[in-house]
């Protein structure tokens, strides 16, 4: 799948924890049902469907906040199953609720699988530049060339 690469690389470094925290329910009991935490339910909500992305409406984020059209679909997928868990138990509903929504699960499995794309991706990329980077600088291919040029 094509990397598009990341225009706004301190978007991402929101977005990815966000979906770390979904796919990781002892966190979200252990953080989010504690009071005196910065984080919870509602924070990482405004960062995936407000801020640094828009889960509803991923695509336009492609290369910016997101890398590839697989996590666009993964994102789009997490936005949906959100949403359900979301009509069921009511927007202003606490977070104690919505870990206790029977759909819960399917949105911690969405995520879980947004997560691995997305760290995967990440580490690829950074492995390609630091090949990139350890080149010696004859070897290292003109720009736009592939590398078997």
């Amino acid at each position: 799948m094509t990397d598009h690469g990341i225009e706004f690389p301190a978007f991402r470094l929101h977005v990815v924890p966000a979906v770390l925290a979904l796919a990781s329910p002892s966190w979200q009991r252990d953080v989010w049902l504690r009071p005196e935490e910065f984080e919870d339910l509602d924070y990482v909500v405004t960062v995936l469907f407000d801020d640094f992305c828009n889960a509803d409406d991923p695509a336009p984020w492609l290369g910016k906040s997101l890398r590839t059209e697989e996590e666009v679909a993964l994102m789009k997928e997490l936005g949906k199953v959100y949403s359900t868990v979301q009509e069921e138990v009511g927007r202003g509903a606490p977070d104690e609720v919505y870990l206790d929504a029977p759909a819960w699960g399917t949105v911690i499995a969405v995520a879980g699988r947004l997560a691995q794309v997305m760290v995967t991706n990440d580490l690829q990329a950074a492995a390609l530049l630091h090949e990139q980077l350890n080149l010696p600088h004859h070897q290292r291919p003109a720009e736009g060339a592939s590398p078997a040029e």
